[in-house]
């Protein structure tokens, strides 16, 4: 059952990101694209579209997805919440403050205003800035849900900041973060894809470190700790992790949203098991499947006009959810 259902979602996720590929303004046949991956086609109009638009955008969707997927399963391991996701920690909110003080700190604050992929680094540094303060609440607070407080007031402190700096801002400069917040899979280079596979191999490397652990946290912390787990190590790795994932994604595509939420739900109907070995597997291809799916439904296919990621997401993905309620009446662990 396992293999098949494994089986299944690699072919899904085949054709998935083939049919992103295919769709858009104009529709690109399988064989055509075949031919610009190995060289063989002379259509550089069609070679363009794939290699420098088309490829970047769903190579980004498929990590994006599956990094988001990963981390909101983490998320609601490590808070044995239903509702808990990547960006629980304020880590989002601190990649949307980092941008605020970029686009609108011009007016603001007196400072240059930066766009385009200059917009990479102030999010980083904003999503590393809540990392560390996250880091050392930690230390002293060793309830987990307590944690999750935390990280939930700093994500209304950042909320606030930017809600003043969007008062005081010009209507260009609150456009261009408008336009940010309702992230974008396009416009990464490759090297920023590469950046973000690196990321990716890292966070995934240490997972692995703490596969263990992860089963034993939903049983409960003491129960973890009577079999011999140190929480505190566990918890700092988890918050880690979540934070490669999130911020960095958050900074090259900017928010996106219920991906990291919905699909650990979706990936525990698929494998209705505790065990991360399984589950984390299937919520990778199921988010990258899921995000595949909304970049298509983003593209509007064979017209000119493109919706915004992040909107696609949250009307697919709230209904998602509340399917998810009515279907299993509860998500308690």
């Amino acid at each position: 059952m396992k293999k098949r259902t494994l089986i299944t979602l690699l072919s899904a996720l085949v054709l998935a990101f083939m049919a992103d590929l295919c769709l858009g303004t104009v529709y690109i046949k399988p064989q055509v694209i075949w031919g610009i991956i190995n060289g063989s086609s002379t259509n550089e109009v069609a070679s363009y579209i794939i290699l420098q638009l088309r490829l970047p955008r769903a190579v980004m969707a498929l990590l994006t997805g599956s990094g988001l997927a990963v981390a909101g399963l983490l998320m609601q391991t490590l808070f044995r919440n239903a509702l808990a996701g990547p960006f629980v920690l304020g880590i989002s909110s601190g990649a949307g403050l980092g941008v605020a003080l970029a686009v609108m700190g011009s007016t603001a604050l007196g400072i240059a205003s930066l766009s385009g992929i200059g917009l990479v680094i102030p999010s980083i540094l904003g999503s590393f800035l809540v990392l560390i303060l996250i880091a050392l609440l930690s230390l002293r607070i060793k309830d987990t849900m307590g944690l999750l407080i935390v990280g939930i007031m700093v994500g209304s402190l950042s909320s606030a900041i930017v809600g003043i700096l969007s008062y005081l801002s010009t209507s260009d400069e609150l456009k261009r973060y408008i336009f940010w917040s309702l992230g974008s899979l396009g416009n990464v280079s490759w090297d920023a894809i590469g950046l973000l596979t690196a990321i990716f191999c890292i966070a995934l490397s240490l997972i692995l470190l703490i596969m263990k652990p992860l089963n034993t946290l939903l049983l409960g912390e003491s129960y973890a700790r009577s079999l011999g787990i140190n929480i505190t190590k566990t918890r700092w790795t988890l918050i880690l992790i979540t934070s490669l994932l999130a911020g960095s994604i958050t900074a090259f595509a900017g928010p996106i949203a219920f991906i990291g939420l919905a699909v650990p739900h979706i990936a525990r109907l698929f494998m209705p098991t505790i065990n991360h070995k399984v589950l984390i597997p299937v919520a990778m291809l199921l988010g990258a499947i899921l995000l595949l799916c909304c970049d298509m439904i983003a593209q509007l296919p064979f017209s000119n006009l493109s919706l915004p990621i992040n909107a696609v997401t949250s009307l697919l993905g709230a209904p998602l959810v509340i399917w998810l309620i009515l279907k299993k009446r509860n998500l308690n662990f």
